[in-house]
């Protein structure tokens, strides 16, 4: 596992975020409870680049409990909460590269290390991540 976040120190504090919002998540919390004994995504890479926040957090945990492997970044430098990046890297071992506030540069850098996974999945919010990632895709295919 490997990631790149503001600061591991946060993890803690990330981690009661993401615990309240899955307090107030019950459709994921039931999904999870329900399929984290027959692990339907077990050998599934998925790439996600989301908003790094509480009910993100609590996504990763789903789909992790699954039993799919993760790598995650930020669809936007302004929105990532560094706590909760720090946790799922942390606590929850999820290779995931999110600062907020960083460069244009470094935000690149972190869609093309999520997509080092050679995911079988991606899960894509924002239009600027889709248009990075289809022409990094594209690169590694060519």
């Amino acid at each position: 596992m490997h990631y790149h976040v503001k600061d591991t120190s946060l993890a803690v504090e990330g981690t009661k975020k993401i615990d309240w919002a899955e307090a107030h998540m019950p459709v994921l919390v039931a999904l999870k409870h329900k399929y984290q004994s027959k692990k339907p995504l077990e050998g599934i890479k998925i790439a996600g680049c989301l908003h790094v926040t509480k009910e993100t957090g609590v996504l990763v945990r789903v789909l992790q409990s699954v039993g799919a492997e993760l790598a995650w970044c930020g669809c936007n430098p302004l929105s990532t909460q560094d706590d909760v990046a720090a946790s799922l890297a942390i606590d929850e071992h999820v290779s995931v590269f999110a600062r907020r506030g960083i460069s244009t540069k470094e935000y690149y850098d972190d869609i093309h290390s999520v997509i080092g996974i050679g995911p079988n999945i991606t899960i894509i919010i924002s239009s600027d991540s889709y248009a990075k990632w289809n022409e990094e895709m594209e690169n590694m295919v060519t």
